[in-house]
């Protein structure tokens, strides 16, 4: 990245990762961090902050002892929509139990690092609370407004 931006600098990396993914330039694994290091000229923590970005939507995961690879998946929507649209999908009320963190990493093939980072996001917006010995429950059904 040549100039600085209002917008992070990581985030700009890791759209621009993402288009490549989307075009189909980065098919599976993605380069060594220190080549993405070198690619964007940014230091490693600029590479891992938009890896963990691209994580947290479902386009990359970690794979140990390889890197990160793509996922491959047919839905085109972010890990959080797909997680709030859950809500809506199986006709989830005020006060119904949401999925458990190893149905959620079941179902949308995501690491447990990313779904406890949707989750989070999820119960900062109002969508869930976690009740102790219950696990999480659907707090307030999703708007438009609601979704990120």
């Amino acid at each position: 990245m040549s100039q600085a931006s209002p917008r992070g600098t990581y985030l700009q990396v890791s759209e621009s990762l993402r288009q490549q993914i989307e075009s189909g330039d980065l098919a599976d694994a993605l380069p060594l961090e220190a080549a993405l290091m070198s690619m964007h000229g940014v230091s490693r923590n600029t590479v891992r902050r938009a890896l963990k970005v691209l994580e947290a939507d479902g386009v990359v995961q970690s794979a140990p002892g390889i890197g990160w690879r793509v996922v491959r998946s047919g839905d085109p929507r972010s890990l959080v929509e797909r997680m709030t649209d859950l809500i809506t999908e199986h006709s989830l009320s005020v006060d119904d139990p949401y999925p458990s963190e190893a149905k959620l990493c079941e179902r949308f093939g995501a690491s447990r690092t990313a779904v406890r980072r949707v989750l989070a996001q999820m119960e900062g917006n109002g969508l869930l609370a976690t009740v102790h010995g219950k696990g999480r429950t659907v707090r307030a059904l999703p708007t438009s407004a609601a979704r990120p």
